[in-house]
């Protein structure tokens, strides 16, 4: 005997981690991404406005002849120590102050406008000095490009933490959520292989997830039914063994009464006639066991109750209107067979057998003339002051048919077998 075949694929533990902790990765660097190089293009802007302010007040404040009288470049108030300044001429030559000896970025501001450049490893900006006429010399003005580099990097350090920190926390409420939709999904696993292996005590676990909760009181609901119909089997079989040990004995008392007897042709047709009704009763077994609610048709009380009447020696009566009832033919034979041979077993002649229209349904009641059931007998319950394990087999095949049997009278013994009108659909609305 070999066991169940290992699962294939992924566990839905590391699927569900892989794809949250995947998709957060991915927002992230996507985020993450274009807020780098706007951080980076924000950083150098500012830097170049700052430049440009401050070389726009040292170009106010130094006078018109400076290029030609080179002198000290004024320090305007709050300008960062760091910078370096110099004047330049238009042709982009040193006058004065500090930077190199040519400048590409100064000679560029020969035209009135304002520019800016990496120059030399320095984030430079060069400014006009304009007098009334004309422009007389550059204001160049520059800070070490790494001071920005710099402060990018730590907003990008700072942004990877982050980064990395939102990953962590993705993962570890991953990490939950896919303990949380995987453990239902184990313990229904283990609840199917505890329910194949006969365990139907299985009891539906709430655990906040609709689908998982629905398929847990499902997996509840089909373990009840599977043990009811295991039950009932059982039962069953162990009904039947009954209803086929009473016909066969009295087939072998028969033929055991025959070998003293003279003519053999009486006693082999009394066999004759009780193997076929054990041959009758086998064929109804077995097709009650194979039958389906789709295979029951419209019940023919008044051929049956003639059936009966040809067989045994009882009265029948049958109203001329019956309502359409739809059953199994074989579960209503076995039935009033068993009600039968309880009245010829336990009762007294004469035996009565009647079909009633109930208007919701029909009841077909099986009377004999004996001492009737003792009051508190529950005569459904095997075994029950005499009366036989067929009446709980009876009582089984007729609510298996939507119907009821019900001992309607204690003295004399009347029995009942109610079947709704429209049949097994009906079961809920049995006659009462």
């Amino acid at each position: 005997m070999t066991g169940n075949p290992p699962a294939q694929g992924r566990p839905l533990r590391r699927r569900v981690l892989v794809a949250i902790v995947g998709v957060t990765a991915a927002a992230v660097v996507l985020f993450a991404l274009p807020l780098a190089v706007v951080l980076q293009r924000l950083y150098r802007d500012e830097a170049i406005v700052s430049l440009e302010r401050d070389a726009t007040r040292i170009s106010a404040e130094v006078p018109d002849s400076i290029a030609a009288d080179p002198r000290p470049v004024p320090i305007v108030t709050r300008m960062s120590r760091r910078l370096t300044v110099g004047v330049y001429t238009l042709d982009g030559r040193r006058v004065t102050g500090r930077g190199p000896e040519y400048s590409p970025v100064a000679g560029n501001a020969e035209d009135g406008h304002v520019h800016e450049a990496v120059e030399g490893g320095l984030l430079t900006v060069s400014a006009p000095v304009p007098s009334d006429e004309s422009i007389v010399a550059v204001i160049r003005v520059a800070t070490p490009y790494d001071r920005i580099s710099a402060r990018v990097e730590r907003a990008w350090l700072l942004m990877a933490g982050l980064a990395i920190l939102v990953v962590g926390l993705a993962a570890v409420v991953a990490r939950r959520q896919a303990g949380r939709l995987a453990a239902p999904l184990e313990r229904l696993t283990r609840d199917a292989q505890a329910l194949g292996s006969g365990d139907f005590s299985i009891r539906a676990r709430t655990v906040g997830v609709r689908e998982a909760d629905a398929a847990s009181r499902a997996l509840e609901a089909t373990a009840r039914r599977l043990g009811d119909v295991l039950d009932r089997e059982r039962a069953f079989s162990a009904h039947v063994s009954h209803q086929l040990r009473t016909p066969l004995t009295g087939l072998l008392l028969g033929l055991e009464a025959g070998l003293t007897e003279d003519d053999p042709h009486a006693v082999i047709r009394t066999a004759l006639e009780r193997g076929e009704h054990l041959q009758e009763i086998i064929e109804d077994l077995v097709r009650l066991s194979r039958d389906s609610v789709g295979d029951r048709g419209v019940l023919d009380v008044r051929a049956l109750l003639d059936e009966v009447r040809s067989r045994t020696d009882v009265t029948v009566r049958v109203p001329d209107e019956l309502p359409e009832v739809r059953a199994s033919l074989a579960a209503v034979r076995q039935i009033l067979h068993v009600l039968l041979d309880n009245a010829v077993t336990h009762g007294r002649p004469p035996i009565t057998v009647s079909a009633t229209d109930l208007g919701s349904g029909l009841a077909i009641d099986v009377t004999d003339d004996g001492p009737g059931v003792p009051d508190g007998a529950d005569v459904f319950r095997a075994p029950a002051d005499g009366h036989g394990i067929g009446l709980v087999l009876a009582r089984s095949l007729a609510e298996a048919e939507g119907g009821r049997l019900i001992l309607r009278r204690s003295s004399p013994p009347t029995f009942s077998l109610l079947l709704p009108a429209g049949g097994y659909g009906s079961r809920h609305q049995s006659p009462s």
